[in-house]
C-alpha cells in the first residue's frame, strides 16, 4: 500500500517543477544601500523603497553617468534628496541652459511691468537702421527660438559653434553685441533653431529696459537688483548667483549657479503658475505661454522644453511621462522637471555626455511614473 501511495505522490511533487520549465524566474532585487533608502523621507506618497530604487538608478545605472544631486518634491514637500560624494545641500550647481527658463520668467515680469512688449519688434539698437530686415524680429520670436538669425549650436568642430565662439572666444567680452551682429538666414518666425545666443540677446534687451547706462557696472547692478528683488528673494533662491560678461550683460542662456534645493524651488514656482505662497510674481498666463508648444516645434515653448514630439525626431524627451510635463534643461544633464498633473518637481544635476542623456531622461520619467495623476 505504501508503494502505491508513493507512486501516486511522486508525480504530483514533480508538477511544480515541470510547470516551471521554460519560464525564467525573476532575479532577486539587489539590496538597497543605506544611503539610497535614507535619501527618501517617510511617507513620500508612493512606496518608499520603490522611489529609493528609481532614484538610486540615477546614481548607479551606468558608469559614464555622474549624477551629483537629485531631489523630488511632491505637493510642495521634499520627499527625496540625495547627493554624490563631494556634493551637499550647500553646493551651488551650474545651470547651463536651465538659465534660459529663468531669463524667460524675467522677460515676462518686464512685460507685466509695461517695459517690454511681446509682439512688437525687439528693441535692439543694431537692428533699427532703415532697411534692416532684423528689425522685424519680435520678442515672441526670440523667446520661441525662431528669430531666423544665423546660428549653429553644438556644431562640429565644437570651437566653431556659435555659442562657443560667443561664450569663450571672439564674442566673450561683449556677448550681446556679437550675437546681435549675426545676419538672418531665414525669415523671422519661419524656422525653429535652438540658440544660446538668442537668450543673451533677450538678457541684453532686459538690461536695456532696466537702465539706459552703458557702464558695465551699472548694467550689472541693475540686472542683479531686479533678479534679486523680483525673483530670487521671493522664490527663496538665496543661493542664486548669476554671471555677467565684461560689458555687464547677464549670461542669461547658460550661467546661473544655485543649490539643488533652490533649483527645486524654481521648479515649484513654475508648477504653481508663477506664484509663491499666494503672491503672483509673474502673470499665470505668462507661465502658460512659456509651456505652450510654439508654431515651429511642438516640443518647445518659450525658453522651456515640453514633453511633446520634438521637431527633429518626433519623439517626446521623457517617454511615458504626461505631455503636460515641462522642463528647464541644461548641458550635460541638468534638469528641473515639472509634472503639474502629479504635483511633482524632479531635479537632476550632474555630468553626462549629450549622446548618453536619453537613458537619464528615461530614469527621470520612471520616477514621475511612480506618482499617479493627482
Amino acid at each position: 500500500m505504501a508503494r502505491v501511495r508513493a507512486s501516486l505522490i511522486l508525480p504530483l511533487l514533480l508538477v511544480p517543477a515541470l510547470c516551471g520549465c521554460g519560464q525564467e524566474a525573476a532575479p532577486p532585487s539587489e539590496p538597497l544601500s543605506a544611503a539610497a533608502l535614507a535619501a527618501v523621507r517617510e511617507q513620500p506618497g508612493v512606496p518608499r523603497e520603490a522611489l529609493a530604487r528609481r532614484i538610486d538608478a540615477l546614481f548607479t545605472a551606468l558608469p559614464e553617468d555622474e549624477t551629483r544631486a537629485a531631489i523630488v518634491v511632491k505637493s510642495g514637500r521634499i520627499v527625496a534628496e540625495r547627493y554624490a560624494p563631494g556634493y551637499h545641500e550647500n553646493t551651488r550647481f551650474i545651470s547651463w541652459s536651465m538659465a534660459k527658463t529663468v531669463t524667460a520668467v524675467m522677460i515676462g515680469m518686464l512685460i507685466a511691468d509695461g517695459r517690454l512688449q511681446l509682439d512688437q519688434p525687439a528693441p535692439v539698437p543694431a537692428w533699427q537702421r532703415p532697411g534692416d530686415p532684423r528689425g522685424e524680429i519680435t520678442l515672441r520670436q526670440l523667446l520661441q527660438m525662431r528669430s531666423g538669425l544665423r546660428h549653429t549650436e553644438a556644431g562640429d568642430p565644437i570651437h566653431e559653434s556659435d555659442e562657443v565662439r560667443m561664450l569663450f572666444l571672439d564674442g566673450r567680452d561683449d556677448m550681446a553685441r556679437w550675437a546681435e551682429a549675426q545676419p538672418l538666414e531665414a525669415e523671422p518666425g519661419r524656422q525653429w533653431e535652438y540658440s544660446t545666443n538668442t537668450t543673451v540677446i533677450l538678457a541684453d534687451i532686459a538690461t536695456r529696459a532696466l537702465t539706459r547706462s552703458i557702464d558695465p557696472a551699472a548694467r550689472r547692478s541693475a540686472m542683479a537688483d531686479y533678479l534679486r528683488s523680483r525673483l530670487f528673494e521671493p522664490v527663496g533662491m538665496a543661493s542664486a548667483l548669476p554671471e555677467y560678461d565684461r560689458s555687464g550683460t547677464l549670461i542669461g542662456g547658460s550661467l546661473i549657479h544655485a543649490t539643488a534645493r533652490d533649483w527645486a524651488k524654481f521648479g515649484e514656482f513654475l508648477r504653481n503658475g508663477g506664484s509663491v505662497k499666494g503672491a503672483q510674481l509673474v502673470p499665470r498666463a505668462w507661465i502658460r505661454f512659456m509651456t505652450t508648444p510654439n508654431p515651429r516645434n511642438p516640443g518647445y515653448g518659450a525658453q522651456t522644453w515640453l514633453n511633446r514630439p520634438q521637431a527633429d525626431d518626433g519623439k517626446a524627451q521623457f517617454p511615458g511621462a504626461p505631455p503636460s510635463l515641462f522642463a528647464a534643461q541644461g548641458h550635460l544633464g541638468q534638469y528641473v522637471v515639472v509634472a503639474p498633473s502629479q504635483q511633482l518637481t524632479v531635479v537632476r544635476l550632474g555630468r553626462t555626455d549629450e549622446d548618453k542623456l536619453a537613458p537619464v531622461r528615461e530614469r527621470i520619467a520612471r520616477i514621475v511614473a511612480l506618482y499617479e495623476k493627482g
